[in-house]
Parts: C-alpha cells; sequence; structure tokens
C-alpha cells in the first residue's frame, strides 16, 4: 500500500462517516486480490523489469494492481 493511498483513508473516512479501519477494508474487498501489493512485490517487479530476462519487452504498460484495473476482467 502506498503513503498517498493511506492518506487518503482519513479522507474518506470523515466524508463517510465511518472509521478509517471501515475505509481500508473496503478498499481491500475491491480489489480482486483482497490485499494491497507490498513493498518487497513492487521492488522485485522493478529489479525483474531492469533483468536481463526483462530485456525483450519494449514499450509496454505492465499493470501491478492486484486486477483492480477494470480492462483486465
Amino acid at each position: 500500500m502506498t503513503d498517498r493511498l493511506r492518506s487518503n483513508f482519513p479522507v474518506e473516512a470523515k466524508n463517510k462517516g465511518i472509521t478509517v479501519e471501515e475505509v481500508e477494508q473496503a478498499a481491500r474487498r475491491s480489489i480482486p486480490a483482497k490485499r494491497f501489493g507490498n513493498e518487497m512485490e513492487f521492488g522485485q517487479y522493478c529489479a525483474w523489469l531492469c533483468s536481463k530476462q526483462a530485456s525483450y519487452i519494449t514499450g509496454q504498460n505492465l499493470l501491478i494492481d492486484g486486477g483492480i484495473y477494470p480492462g483486465t476482467f
């Protein structure tokens, strides 16, 4: 989970009149993977993209979002 995402939870909670934990739980449920990615996963993805094994990939938009982008359903 990013700092930006985390910083939006209190604002959304206040606007909806619910707790920050409820906002976070709802956000997790909305992601097909049912969880947020972590720093290690993002780092490993970046390392792989910079590796020899990914050297043939060019000009692509690769999603690492747990399946939340609706165009990938």
